[in-house]
């Protein structure tokens, strides 16, 4: 047991997207700031931001139905996807800025073009398809997306899945050509590299046990050798707690007032891979479908061709499952765990409100190969058994909080936590996550550094040129950050919204 003590400006907890991201801003904003980072995994990007983790979409609400939700009136609420959309961008121009400064090589190593579709069947649904295009479509950010019903034009745009269609069930898509599909775990590789070259130091195989405030106001940190077992005691004024599921607890040990009444609720994830270049070869799209009655959002089904290790692969899914692990790698006890007494009224109320939720989840775990591979069939009339496997997705734990909407609401989506005096954040939560990383940690930064952010604002503005500007209200913004974005990421400009 070693009490050697470390100080340091900022911690950062996990080696995912969200440290990486955060660190690799705070790097260009104060070169001089002293950055840790632990992971107590053996690599960074192992777990919620690995490729095989994640559907890798570059969510910017062009193909997925559940950001755009039809009003009881009938219209169509897309003020989710322009928020979306929007986050989107200041990824793409963040990422596009370390291109240009050469802190990143090749983008196409985390990055390819891939059209994006929506896919409904029944008369119900194309309706709502057709309605959401016509909203969508006369918006700049979602300009060159088409809509067809047409099972021939559909034949051209996805093959594999018309062909061995028998159903005379109304079907409709909507195909935007300027999608993309990102590896965020080598996207996550490549900035921790970057870092590691800026002097930060990346510790692996250090699990952080326990934090606590020092009389100073700085916080300490518990954090435990994984191989050797020796205890080391490190310091820092501003800690980031980015461990996905792992987040939860840490945020709980950490006693800050904005962390109580917060609980989790884990969902795992299988999706079904398939790597027979005769059948990949089918399919160039991410093409998403709606969700079934009752299952939850995360469980829309997809099915996404992949770049990964420079192969194309065709993914689909996701199943939904139930596990009580927090992280993959994580422990049976998590969930139990994360029940504190001020935030068991909130579970308990979780619990009673989700029951349709979890015997959904059940229902999914129980599933045999063959009933997936039916499932699949919905989408690919002729699959076959034998051209499919079953990989395990990552875990997510979605947000339990009480909220206007009543007590232990279950939220869907990323949410950060913070002390009000700004010296720690937290991340929970799940979609769309690594897609708007820059976001969500600007954010971080806004809420954190207050006092710095006069001071940083040229920087940032440099790095995003659409700060603190709505892109909605500045058209021909958009097509400049599209095509500069575009060009720097290796992707086709023409493919870009037009004006």
């Amino acid at each position: 047991m070693s009490n050697r003590q470390t100080k340091t400006d900022v911690i950062l907890i996990g080696a995912g997207i969200m440290s990486a991201t955060l660190g690799t801003l705070l790097k260009e904003l104060v070169p001089d700031w002293e950055i840790t980072v632990f992971e107590k995994l053996e690599n960074a990007g192992e777990e919620s931001s690995n490729e095989w983790n994640n559907a890798g979409t570059g969510h910017a609400a062009l193909c997925e139905l559940n950001y755009t939700v039809e009003k009881p009136d009938g219209s169509i609420d897309i003020s989710k996807a322009i928020k979306i959309n929007e986050e989107y961008q200041v990824s793409r121009q963040f990422w596009s800025y370390l291109v240009n400064s050469n802190l990143i090589r090749n983008p196409q190593e985390f990055i390819m073009p891939l059209p994006h579709l929506s896919l409904v069947q029944g008369e119900q649904d194309v309706t709502f398809l057709k309605k959401r295009f016509e909203a969508l479509s006369n918006n700049p950010l979602f300009q060159g997306m088409e809509f067809s019903d047409d099972p021939a034009k559909l034949m051209e745009w996805i093959p594999l899945i018309m062909k061995g269609r028998t159903s005379n069930e109304p079907i409709a898509a909507t195909k935007i050509d300027s999608g993309t599909d990102v590896n965020f775990g080598a996207l996550t590789r490549i900035l921790f590299d970057h870092l590691k070259s800026k002097n930060v130091d990346i510790k692996f195989k250090h699990q952080v046990d326990d934090l606590k405030r020092a009389s100073d106001g700085s916080w300490e940190l518990k954090v435990r050798n994984v191989d050797s077992g020796t205890i080391e005691r490190h310091t820092a004024k501003f800690v980031f707690i980015g461990g996905g599921g792992g987040s939860l607890p840490l945020l709980q040990k950490s006693g800050i007032p904005e962390g109580k009444h917060i609980g989790g609720f884990p969902v795992s994830g299988l999706f079904m891979v398939c790597k027979n270049p005769d059948v990949v070869a089918q399919h160039h799209a991410k093409v998403y479908g709606k969700a079934k009655v009752g299952a939850p959002p995360m469980s829309v089904p997809h099915l996404d061709t992949r770049f990964i290790d420079n192969k194309k692969s065709l993914l689909f899914g996701p199943f939904a499952g139930f596990s009580p692990k927090f992280l993959k790698t994580g422990s049976m006890f998590d969930l139990i765990g994360s029940v504190k007494p001020n935030n068991l009224v909130t579970m308990l109320a979780a619990g009673a409100k989700n029951v349709p939720l979890t015997k959904y989840l059940i229902q999914q775990v129980m599933l045999s190969k063959e009933q997936r591979m039916e499932e699949l069939r919905e989408f690919i009339p002729n699959a076959k058994s034998e051209d499919w496997d079953i990989v395990v997705a990552g875990q997510r734990v979605q947000v339990i909080k009480d909220t206007a909407a009543g007590k232990g609401t279950l939220q869907f989506g990323t949410e950060v936590i913070n002390a009000a005096d700004g010296s720690i954040a937290a991340l929970l939560g799940a979609s769309p996550g690594a897609s708007t990383a820059v976001s969500v940690m600007l954010e971080v930064i806004k809420k954190c550094f207050p006092q710095h952010i006069k001071a940083w604002e040229p920087k940032i503005k440099e790095m995003i040129p659409s700060y603190g500007v709505s892109l909605l209200k500045n058209p021909e913004l958009i097509h400049e950050i599209h095509t500069s974005t575009a060009r720097a990421l290796g992707l086709n400009p023409e493919l870009q919204p037009a004006m």
